[in-house]
């Protein structure tokens, strides 16, 4: 999760990066490539919970912890140190311990828990007393925790669910001492109680949250019991700290504090810092060990009621059996990390495969208690459901709903439904769904709607048993509606994106192009779950609005960038800045489209274009020049998505690569805070050979296996098998797979995998087998949406009031349109083409006002626009998609649809289709102006090539362009002539001497009519002369960088298109085609320079 925004992920200490991919993974033929010799299988592991080393990440910003803790429990008894790491507590650099608490979270980013810290003494009492430890009298394993202190104090910790045991062995002393630090949870207490209840009882209670400098609170109430009477006992008053204020409840909509940090920069910790205001107490309690030096104590706790903490201890702790305790926790992590075993790999890559998945089913946690009661986000006292076993609280959703949710809800389905129910409780009290809560209270932290991703990942991957009715109600109702967790919801369902410059008053809201992102995959979530529900109307306009990042992606430069609420792009754009969004840069954010990434790499100018951009940004895996960092969550995905563009040996070499340099057997082996489990989640899955890419389904990318074997055990009782023939260090590479014995070439899991089960065979090699799944139709599924109309241009005469294609209530008249002969779904021809008119009723949505959209259809030849434009013509640039995953840049532009009231004639280029003698007006019977509809000149496509879809212009020039159909007709010869200046209509670009040699200069010269002035326009973006290609020198982007005739060799340099005020611009600078100073002067060699709209821009092409 992200961290407050001060401070970037912790830092990495891992080899230099930025070689990773300098050199590309060498490939061979099939024939030649290596394949070692495939031995017999190892046996898989069957103690699964012994190869677990706690103290990975306990080290590096990691922010693990190592103490004693069960499967999403309650208590985390575990030691905290001196400089105490976030949630966590515990450094393993440190060499002194200031207490074991008993509630932990595992690397949240910001301060958190560490409630009711407890430190073993000997003689007189300190309540603020540390001690050391070294490491060799320390151990830790699931479920248990060791450590001998200076003091001469043995400290064994182990837990149940919702209690805590210790074993205390002290040296023979009169002055045994158990200290209470009440006030010293991690971010301090606003209150706190102790009570001595007899000799063999203590109980109390904290007060505590201000998670990340948030408003929320909460209190834990402890009742702990020894198995021998203390001789005495008493409390030492501290200084308080300040107490977490009455913040906005979900569903109320009031700003946040001025304070408020954002996750993940540094807050100030509370502790020590905060303003006192009331007394508080610790407790100690102290033992004669003279006879007897080992002093046994059993802790409950809840967040209800110290009642309840008692039955909990009660409940589930009823005996003195410290070995038979921690034996059965050690029981319960065995049976659960063995749902997933696996053979081969080296003993270290065993003990971090383990490790990660055991960190990875820490969270979220039970918060209710033995009887059933929880506190809920409402502050009253709750019942869990009927037909559920607990409720669970602690949801990072900014970083859980990308793999750690699937993960959960593969390994225990039971837990993962009852936490889709618990969220779907927490809606019912609040009128929202948790977005980074800790226990009952919701902080606001991090952005985005995460829950839709969580509740659809759960059930897409076998956790259904919950009420996915009901959530899916309130997820399209939270997505419908303002709320806290949506602020800025008008501005998406208005422009379709966030603009840098919205006012968003509530709720920790930032960064709003990657914001947006965020809510596009919420958005796509509720599209899943509703599909997987059999709502389809839900499942289609979601997945529509999904798409909306293609507003945001600026064809020009290639990146995700913000724009303001005029729709113009945020100035002093640099995309390693992190401005605009959440702990990232558009390097990092750009590849966020997880649902629909073969739309983004055709948005990116195709497969070849986004490798590039992959292998640019993974030339770094640590943030290093503002490139992929696998720290922290918006990079998590990146490492996959050559799988989606034919290239998925390129994944396999680099998810080895991250995980032989981020994830080790050590204490700093893991990268960045491990947010509850997320980042040790994406290890899980990569070791898998799989990850699931596209949140909301069950879709799983492949890689390729880590070990020679390993089984799961799925929710439905099958097992997934995978097998990694050859499997090792230096061989990712896959040379051949099998699915249940056929072949398998796809970078896709088989279909039902996750459900049914089946056997994944892999034969692996050191050698790239570049040919492996690498066609199109063996990438990873894409949801592309079908954005349906959005504008109303139609009304009858008696209903004028139902459309308004203008923006002041203007439309076009049905009756007149009918008269005309164009009615629902009929055809209308026009400029050699026969378009289908849109099939909606009068008063419908009828047309696309072009903003972006993607129109999914299929045609070859040559491709025309029938539609016009709203307040003065418009123009721009739409993109053709081919299925070969190639594109090609298409102008339109169409003229006014009264031309400008009867005084203007249409646009060159435009064929008037339909001619209507009035137009309807809102609030008035008719207006008598004439309206038109006008079709595009054909322009033709690649020959041999099938559209796929076409992008609509997201930029349009003047008015606004609307759109009724698009048309295929035959191909026509591409067009040729002159390409004439804007600065003198007898000028015209010239090959100088009409010469077919590389660097010739391509100038100015008086319009003559040669074959040097003979220019083709040709599909494929190119623009050509005597057999070569208009040309910018040695690649150029800047400023004044020639424009020459070279040989055409398909590179960035040589693609040109259409644009505003009829200019014509290189998409790889994002320049325009210049005349330098509006020179006249015959030989002025022509140039690159940013585009000003002035005549040296304007060229009249052929």
């Amino acid at each position: 999760m992200g961290h407050p925004s001060g401070r970037r992920r912790g830092a990495l200490s891992l080899l230099a990066a930025g070689a990773l991919l300098a050199t590309a993974a060498t490939t061979a033929p099939a024939s030649a490539r290596s394949r070692p010799v495939q031995h017999a299988r190892p046996a898989l592991v069957t103690a699964p919970a012994s190869l677990v080393n706690p103290f990975i990440g306990t080290s590096n910003s990691a922010d693990d912890f190592p103490g004693a803790d069960v499967p999403f429990g309650m208590v985390q008894w575990s030691p905290d140190t001196p400089s105490r790491p976030d949630g966590g507590g515990y450094e393993y650099n440190d060499s002194s311990i200031t207490g074991f608490s008993l509630t932990h979270i595992a690397g949240p980013g910001c301060g958190a828990a560490g409630d009711i810290p407890v430190l073993p003494t000997v003689g007189s009492v300190d309540t603020s007393a540390t001690d050391g430890f070294s490491h060799t009298a320390e151990s830790a394993s699931p479920g248990s925790y060791t450590v001998s202190l200076s003091n001469g104090v043995k400290t064994e910790l182990t837990a149940t669910t919702r209690s805590g045991m210790a074993r205390f062995t002290f040296p023979a002393t009169a002055q045994a001492n158990l200290v209470f630090k009440l006030a010293n949870s991690q971010n301090g207490d606003s209150n706190t109680q102790f009570a001595v209840v007899n000799n063999n009882e203590v109980s109390g209670q904290v007060t505590s949250g201000s998670f990340c400098g948030a408003s929320n609170s909460y209190t834990v109430y402890f009742d702990m019991v020894f198995d021998q009477p203390f001789t005495s006992n008493g409390t030492q008053a501290v200084r308080a700290t300040e107490p977490p204020t009455a913040g906005a409840r979900p569903g109320q909509s009031r700003p946040e504090r001025q304070n408020h940090p954002t996750l993940h920069g540094a807050p100030p910790r509370s502790a020590g810092t905060a303003t006192p205001q009331t007394a508080a107490k610790d407790g100690y309690v102290t033992f004669n060990t003279t006879g007897t030096q080992v002093v046994q104590a059993k802790v409950g706790i809840s967040y209800v009621s110290t009642a309840n903490a008692v039955a909990n201890r009660t409940a589930e702790n009823p005996g003195w059996n410290f070995a038979g305790t921690e034996s059965s926790v050690q029981q319960a992590w065995n049976s659960l990390l063995g749902r997933v075993s696996v053979a081969g790999g080296t003993a270290a890559q065993q003990t971090v495969f383990y490790t990660a998945l055991y960190h990875s089913l820490l969270h979220p946690n039970v918060i209710s208690d033995t009887n059933g009661q929880y506190d809920g986000f409402d502050s009253k006292t709750h019942v869990v459901d009927s037909g559920h076993g607990a409720v669970y609280a602690n949801y990072s959703g900014w970083d859980v709903y990308r793999s750690q949710a699937q993960l959960e809800a593969l390994i225990d389905p039971q837990a993962a439904s009852d936490t889709a129910q618990s969220m779907v409780d927490d809606y019912t009290q609040t009128g929202q769904f948790p977005k980074w809560s800790e226990n009952n209270g919701e902080t606001y932290v991090m952005v985005g709607d995460p829950a839709d991703a969580i509740l659809a990942d759960y059930h897409a991957f076998g956790a259904t048993a919950f009420d996915s009715g009901t959530a899916l109600t309130d997820m399209v109702a939270e997505a419908t509606t303002a709320n806290n967790n949506r602020p800025g919801l008008a501005y998406l369902e208005q422009l379709g994106y966030l603009p840098s410059d919205g006012s968003y008053g509530c709720c920790n809201f930032y960064g709003p192009a990657s914001t947006t992102l965020e809510y596009d995959t919420a958005d796509f979530s509720v599209s899943a779950l509703a599909g997987a529900l059999g709502d389809t109307t839900d499942q289609t306009a979601f997945a529509n609005r999904a798409q909306d990042w293609r507003n945001l992606f600026h064809a020009g430069t290639g990146f995700i960038q913000p724009r303001d609420k005029s729709g113009s792009w945020t100035g002093g754009f640099s995309a390693t800045s992190g401005s605009n969004f959440v702990e990232g840069d558009a390097w990092q954010y750009t590849p966020m489209v997880p649902f629909n990434l073969h739309g983004l790499a055709t948005a990116m100018g195709g497969n070849s274009a986004m490798a590039n951009y992959l292998t640019t940004d993974l030339s770094s895996l640590t943030g290093a020049n503002g490139y992929t960092d696998l720290g922290n969550e918006p990079s998590l995905d990146i490492p996959w998505e050559y799988d989606y563009i034919g290239r998925p040996y390129l994944t396999q070499q680099v998810v080895r690569q991250v995980q032989d340099q981020i994830w080790t057997d050590s204490p700093s082996g893991l990268a960045g805070n491990d947010d509850l489990g997320e980042m040790s989640s994406w290890y899980v899955w990569s070791a898998l050979g799989m990850y699931p890419e596209t949140p909301g389904t069950s879709d799983l990318a492949l890689g390729s296996p880590l070990f020679t074997q390993a089984v799961v055990t799925l929710p439905s009782g099958n097992t997934l098998t995978v097998n990694g023939d050859n499997a090792a260090d230096n061989a990712p590479y896959v040379q051949s797979a099998s699915w249940n014995g056929s072949p398998w070439n796809s970078a896709a899991a088989p279909i039902g995998s996750i459900t049914s089960g089946g056997t994944l065979t892999y034969t692996l090699g050191t050698t790239a087998n570049s040919a492996w799944a690498s066609a199109a139709s063996a990438a990873p599924p894409s949801y592309p949406g079908a954005p349906g109309y959005g504008n109303t241009g139609i009304s009858a005469d008696s209903a004028s009031s139902s459309a308004d294609f203008d923006g002041s209530g203007y439309s076009y008249s049905a009756a007149v349109l009918s008269a005309a002969g164009v009615n629902p779904g009929s055809t209308v021809s026009a400029a050699g083409t026969s378009f289908t008119w849109p099939g909606a009723a009068a008063g419908q949505p009828d047309n696309y006002t072009a903003n972006g959209q993607t129109v999914p259809l299929s045609g070859t030849g040559a491709i025309s626009f029938l539609g016009s434009s709203t307040n003065g013509p418009a123009g721009g640039t739409a993109t053709v998609d081919y299925t070969d995953g190639t594109s090609q840049s298409v102008a339109v532009s169409f003229s006014d649809w009264t031309l400008n009231g009867g005084s203007a004639t249409p646009l060159a280029g435009n064929t008037t289709a339909v001619t209507a003698a009035y137009r309807n007006h809102a609030g008035a019977s008719t207006d008598p102006v004439k309206t038109y509809v006008f079709a595009t000149t054909p322009a033709a496509l690649t020959p041999g090539k099938t559209v796929s879809d076409v992008r609509l212009p997201s930029d349009t020039s003047q008015g606004a362009l609307h759109i009724f159909a698009i048309g295929f007709t035959s191909a026509s010869a591409p067009p040729t002539g002159a390409i004439v200046s804007g600065v003198a209509s007898n000028l015209c670009a010239d090959d100088n001497n009409g010469a077919a040699s590389n660097g010739n200069r391509i100038q100015i010269w008086g319009c003559n009519g040669s074959a040097a002035q003979q220019w083709t326009v040709e599909p494929d973006g190119t623009v050509q002369v005597v057999g070569g290609c208009l040309d910018v020198t040695s690649s150029g982007t800047t400023n004044g960088t020639l424009v020459q005739w070279y040989t055409c060799n398909g590179t960035g340099a040589q693609q040109w298109k259409p644009g505003a005020n009829s200019s014509l611009i290189n998409p790889e600078s994002g320049k325009c085609l210049d005349d330098p100073g509006s020179s006249t002067s015959p030989g002025t060699q022509l140039q690159l320079y940013t585009c000003n709209g002035t005549g040296a821009q304007n060229w009249t092409l052929p």
